[in-house]
């Protein structure tokens, strides 16, 4: 399964999310880094991402090309100007119209207030994400024939 994982800045986000991902379901996933910059990529593939693209152009290439299994981000991710400003118009769009699972981590950012999510915290919002693809894996492997992704 491929499990896109988009942040910006220093990925913080993304790096956590990648190390607790690929400790509870390394084998069964692969995981590419989204990096609105190169701090962000090169830190989410220091914490277990197997490949990185970087930037706008990088990122709306991967996700038009190689559509994943899910793609994980912060709410910003579907923003034209989200996460300070790194989230171009063109990632925002190419986010939106994906044709696979969206796992949205709501931040209450920028007056921006989610109802049902304000007493979540990171590591249970992370859990229920981890859940759900453990989920689907279940469904998927018990199904026969599997037809890998393209990139796995």
């Amino acid at each position: 399964m491929i499990i896109a994982v988009l942040d910006g800045q220093g990925a913080g986000l993304g790096r956590t999310f990648i190390k607790r991902l690929k400790k509870e379901l390394g084998q069964y996933v692969k995981v590419v880094a989204l990096g609105t910059n190169e701090v962000a990529m090169q830190n989410m593939l220091k914490n277990g991402a197997d490949s990185g693209y970087c930037g706008e152009d990088d990122i709306v290439y991967f996700l038009t090309n190689f559509v994943p299994d899910a793609i994980v981000g912060p709410i910003g991710i579907l923003t034209c100007g989200g996460i300070n400003g790194e989230i171009t118009a063109k990632i925002a769009y190419s986010v939106f119209s994906l044709d696979c699972k969206k796992y949205i981590i709501p931040l209450n950012l920028h007056g921006i207030f989610i109802p049902g999510t304000v007493n979540l915290s990171m590591k249970e919002i992370f859990s229920q994400i981890i859940e759900d693809i453990k989920e689907t894996l279940k469904k998927r492997m018990s199904k026969s024939p599997y037809f890998p992704h393209p990139l796995e």
